[in-house]
């Protein structure tokens, strides 16, 4: 939640690029080699429960609820599986209009779950930025301090 308020725009589009990446290459890869169609619905539904677990996780270590935001990786799933269906026959069909279709479905589906997350100011002023050990504390270097000593 830190990273998302001090960083917004930009964790937006380094997370949207590179999970809808992951989903597209990932499915692609399974669909092609298998060549079930409904793989990359399944492949989504696995990320996403991995995804419940790891916010399950940090929810237990102490963490606010919506320290990690669950991505929407099922309909943009979907429609890659479409796609697959629908170009059966032209392979790089499905790579080229499936992959275009997730990469820009899937921001539009985040940007929709972002808005439903409270406030991340509130929530960053409510679990403030732990200070830094005293061994990790940086010193500031001694500059020229022994520039005449033997």
């Amino acid at each position: 939640y830190i990273f998302y308020t001090d960083w917004m725009w930009t964790s937006f589009v380094v997370f949207s690029v590179s999970q809808s990446t992951m989903l597209a290459v990932g499915a692609v890869y399974y669909m092609l080699f298998t060549g079930v169609p409904g793989t990359a619905t399944y492949y989504a539904t696995i990320m996403t429960i991995y995804t419940w677990v790891a916010k399950g996780a940090w929810f237990a270590l102490g963490y606010p609820y919506d320290f990690v935001v669950v991505p929407v990786w099922i309909p943009s799933a979907m429609l890659l599986d479409l796609t697959y269906w629908a170009t059966r026959r032209n392979k790089h069909a499905a790579i080229i209009i499936g992959g275009t279709l997730v990469g820009l479905s899937f921001p539009l589906f985040n940007m929709v779950n972002l808005l439903l997350v409270r406030d991340p100011l509130e929530v960053a002023f409510k679990y403030p930025r732990p200070t830094l050990p005293a061994y990790m504390t940086p010193i500031e270097p001694q500059v020229g301090k022994f520039y005449n000593s033997p």
